[in-house]
């Protein structure tokens, strides 16, 4: 490893990078759409430069536009290379900005191309002996390599003195220029000499000298002996122009006219203000965080990139706050004086854990003027902690306030706090905002809606961090460890932030009413209805579980024996890398797909369409769902129950996914597979308790109903309207058979066109699901069209319309956000025009669950009987705990109760089912 000296001369291959950085995932994107994984992936190297040698010369250097000296040498000159695209221009500029505000001198010299000033620059600092370090991935540098220039490939951390170029390269740097003109290069077009690859190349250059001594003595190659030496002779001779060309296209320009020398490219300090407007536009809110972190302050201008329903702009806060902690009786009367007289309360809890069921209530914390909060410390039990106020009697004073609806309260993610007051005896109410909801329905897809991440997007300010007050990993103390010195500030500045965060977010839903419908009609009440199901839990038969996961275990070492017995050697099935050499080494499968690094895909959708040819790739993929399931369901799920309610209590997510559907985790209920024997019998261990059945509700084509209704669609409705089975319909229409004829084969692929086209799916996709030509299936596709004309209209429509707005909206006016709606990325923006058809129906559907959900509890909470009990939600479906004699009963109500969600110019159509188990009802 060369010896690097300390502050060399640092010289980075920008537009190498650049091209690197655009085409390495992950393909970034802002709220708006643009393209930013490039500037990302640029900036990222460079970061690491300036940490690992902290330079004090440096200079950053790219191409400038237009040709070059060598186009004027040979017109064919880097001819194949392809246009920039679109969305790689677009960043150039925002990259360059960056760099110049990191205080980095920034080159680009017309006629020449990177490589050119940075030989210049590198071969007057040699010859100065200062040490240059050229940061770059083009194998043309190095040629330029002496003993005080070194070249660094920051990607893979490679570092390339003389000795590290011969072993790489198999000759020294003297030697590269030729190596290069001999091969010729189909990056750069350089012809070279024909027919010559790297081998050949090497033993003459090893054998006979360089290009110069093989064009003076061609003959000398004869006595080499490798294989074609005795014709090379005259295949150099008759090509000499064109090698001498290759060599001289392939040399690096040392004697560039620059207008400044390798002493004048001082690092500057670097701008904050600029960094902070470029990081918020550009959305690196991660070197955002340290940049505010550091103490730099916001810029006085707007503060984030507006989003696209934005009517009104933010100015950048800087956050000045006075913050108490309650220690006394006379503070706790005081601030209970403020409570019971504000409009709004904002309110977060402080507990030992993330676990609703299990934590336990550590403090409170208030705010209702911003910048003045307090913190109220009731179980702080640190050795030397103050003495606090008495919990039961603190909580009894406030919970009349807390459980007083005229006063408004205001969180982040307030149906977890619900529960903690909830274990303390205490109902919530007066839940008037949630600001997590709040940006969700702001926009879905402009964060993930936690409140360090609002903070630092929509207020320019950096929250403290909870690994600030309690460490990390193992040794991370529980918030009644954290000493109230930095428990209190942290807990104040959480409810500080809430109430902040609801002023920004609030008039701007305001301004668009149909936003703040779905925020207080939808969103909002649904908060109390999923506390209600997540604490009630559902109750589960371990010892069925336990009998399945032992079934599992045995049908995954069977097929793990069928596997090693085609393979004919044992291996590990969950091994991607014995995968790799198994499948495509061995058995010679052929490569469908690689990894980011190039090596071959063994990915799940690879597996699949592996599987349609060969039986090992159909083991691994069955190998894989059942061990899923074992991991996750049966053997997971029995140590889910809670010990106080002998329940499973799941966590449901409302800001998750960007449609508007609900998600839960721990366990996750909406991933438990239906379409396997295996899947559907796990849900046989959700079981009802003694005198109760389990009654199971959902919507019958929910989406494809959505689908009629948005389009109009004269058939689609005819068909609904008659009550026709849909896909019997769409099977009689696509294969021009009388209703009554179609076969189940037909109905199977009329389904699969049906629920595909919702999807956006293609020809491809649709041939591949049915496996079928996909000339086939795109005459599907037409003779659907062609039967349901206004379908297609439809998704042109959308198309148009996402387009012309930026989002596409549901029918209870929530809104989807597709910011690579105008890509110039061809897949990016395909992707995006596909979820602008789905996202109104699958918003709709969610929209109309939720809708049910909320009138069946509030019927439920009507009737005050304890008949029925709502406990889970999957999709399009509810779960409900009923009492066995009223269940008939109680079914036909909720069929009903769902059916009214909403008004379609089709009928709403629910389905129930009963039975002792999930499986048995659905």
């Amino acid at each position: 490893m060369p010896n690097i000296a300390n502050n060399p001369l640092i010289l980075v291959d920008g537009s190498s990078y650049l091209y690197r950085a655009y085409y390495a995932p992950p393909h970034l994107t802002n709220s708006k759409g643009e393209a930013t994984g490039a500037v990302y992936g640029v900036v990222n190297m460079l970061r690491s430069l300036l940490k690992q040698f902290s330079p004090s010369h440096i200079a950053v250097v790219f191409d400038a536009k237009g040709k070059t000296f060598r186009n004027e040498m040979y017109a064919e000159y880097k001819a194949n290379r392809p246009p920039m695209p679109d969305d790689l221009r677009g960043q150039i500029e925002p990259l360059h900005r960056i760099i110049r505000a990191m205080g980095l001198p920034l080159i680009a010299v017309p006629g020449v191309e990177a490589d050119d000033v940075i030989g210049t620059l590198a071969l007057q600092a040699s010859r100065d002996n200062r040490a240059c370090l050229i940061s770059t991935g083009d194998k043309d540098m190095a040629q330029l390599v002496d003993s005080n220039i070194t070249l660094i490939n920051t990607m893979t951390n490679t570092i390339l003195g003389p000795e590290e170029v011969k072993t790489k390269f198999g000759v020294g740097p003297e030697l590269i220029i030729d190596l290069l003109a001999m091969m010729g290069d189909k990056a750069d077009n350089i012809p070279g000499l024909p027919g010559v690859g790297e081998k050949t190349a090497l033993a003459m250059l090893t054998g006979a000298g360089g290009v110069e001594t093989l064009l003076a003595d061609p003959d000398q190659v004869v006595a080499l002996g490798f294989r074609g030496a005795k014709t090379m002779p005259a295949k150099i001779r008759d090509n000499q122009e064109m090698l001498q060309l290759s060599y001289d296209l392939a040399t690096i320009k040392t004697d560039v006219t620059l207008e400044h020398d390798w002493q004048n490219l001082e690092k500057r300090p670097q701008d904050n203000d600029e960094l902070i407007q470029c990081f918020g536009e550009m959305e690196f809110k991660r070197w955002l965080a340290e940049l505010l972190d550091s103490g730099a302050s916001v810029p006085a201008t707007k503060n984030d990139a507006p989003q696209v329903n934005a009517e009104v702009e933010v100015e950048a806060q800087t956050i000045t706050a006075s913050y108490d902690t309650i220690l006394t009786q006379q503070q706790l009367d005081d601030w209970c004086t403020r409570l019971n007289q504000a409009e709004l309360i904002a309110v977060d809890t402080e507990t030992t854990g993330l676990d609703y069921m299990k934590a336990q209530l550590v403090g409170i914390s208030f705010c209702v003027t911003p910048g003045e909060a307090a913190y109220l410390p009731l179980a702080h039990d640190y050795d030397g902690a103050p003495t606090q106020l008495d919990k039961a009697a603190a909580l009894a004073q406030l919970k009349p306030i807390l459980e007083n609806p005229a006063r408004k309260k205001v969180g982040q993610n307030l149906k977890y706090d619900m529960a903690i007051f909830a274990n303390e005896g205490i109902t919530l109410a007066g839940i008037s905002f949630d600001t997590m909801l709040e940006s969700y329905v702001f926009n879905s897809v402009a964060s993930r809606h936690d409140m360090d991440g609002l903070a630092l997007k929509y207020l320019g300010h950096k929250n403290i961090s909870f690994e600030e007050i309690a460490g990390k990993g193992a040794k991370q103390l529980t918030f009644n460890q954290i000493p109230l010195e930095q428990a209190a500030p942290y807990a104040a500045e959480d409810a500080d932030i809430t109430l902040r965060l609801h002023h920004y977010f609030w008039p701007r839903l305001a301004q668009q009413p149909s936003l703040a419908e779905v925020l207080t009609k939808l969103e909002m009440p649904l908060v109390p209805v999923l506390s209600q199901m997540e604490r009630g839990g559902v109750l589960i038969d371990t010892m069925l579980l336990a009998q399945q996961s032992d079934e599992l275990a045995r049908k995954i070492d069977e097929l793990e024996q069928q596997a090693h017995d085609i393979a004919g050697e044992t291996f590990n099935l969950s091994s991607t890398k014995q995968l790799q050499e198994l499948f495509f080494n061995k058995l010679g499968y052929p490569v469908i797909k690689k990894t980011p690094k190039g090596a071959p895909s063994t990915a799940e959708e690879v597996l699949v369409e592996l599987a349609l040819d060969y039986p090992l790739p159909k083991i691994i993929l069955q190998h894989r769902s059942l061990s899923k399931l074992k991991s996750t369901y049966t053997d997971k799920l029995p140590l889910m129950v809670n010990a106080q309610s002998g329940r499973v209590h799941t966590s449901y997510h409302q800001a998750n996914a960007a449609t508007g559907r609900l998600s839960s985790s721990d366990p996750n209920l909406q991933n438990i597979p239906v379409r396997t024997e295996e899947g559907r019998r796990i849900r046989q261990a959700f079981i009802a308790p003694a005198g109760k059945k389990i009654l199971a509700a959902d919507y019958s084509q929910i989406e494809l109903r959505i689908m009629a209704h948005l389009s109009q669609d004269a058939g689609l409705l005819q068909a609904f309207a008659e009550g026709k089975d849909i896909h019997r319909a769409t099977a009689a229409e696509v294969f021009d058979v009388a209703f009554e004829t179609v076969t189940s084969e037909q109905r199977r692929r009329a389904k699969a066109v049906n629920f595909g086209l919702i999807y956006g799916m293609s020809a491809f996709g649709l041939a591949r699901q049915l496996d079928i030509p996909r000339a086939e299936a795109q005459s599907y596709i037409d003779t659907y069209f062609k039967r349901y004309p206004g379908v297609l209209k439809y998704m042109e429509d959308t198309r148009a319309i996402a387009a012309e707005q930026g989002y596409v909206s549901t029918l209870f006016g929530r809104r989807l956000y597709l910011p690579e709606i105008n890509a110039r990325n061809g897949m990016r923006r395909q992707a995006a025009e596909r979820a602008a058809i789905n996202a109104p129906m699958q918003g709709t559907a969610a929209d109309i669950i939720k809708q049910a959900m909320i009138t069946i509890h509030q019927w439920i909470e009507q009737q005050q009987t304890g008949h029925i009990r709502m406990i889970m939600q999957v999709h399009d479906e509810l779960v409900f705990e009923v009492d066995e004699a009223q269940a008939e009963t109680l079914k036909a109500e909720v069929c009903k109760l769902m059916a009214q969600a909403a008004q379609l110019d089709v009928e709403l159509l629910a389905e129930a089912g009963i039975g002792d188990n999930w499986e048995q009802a659905h």
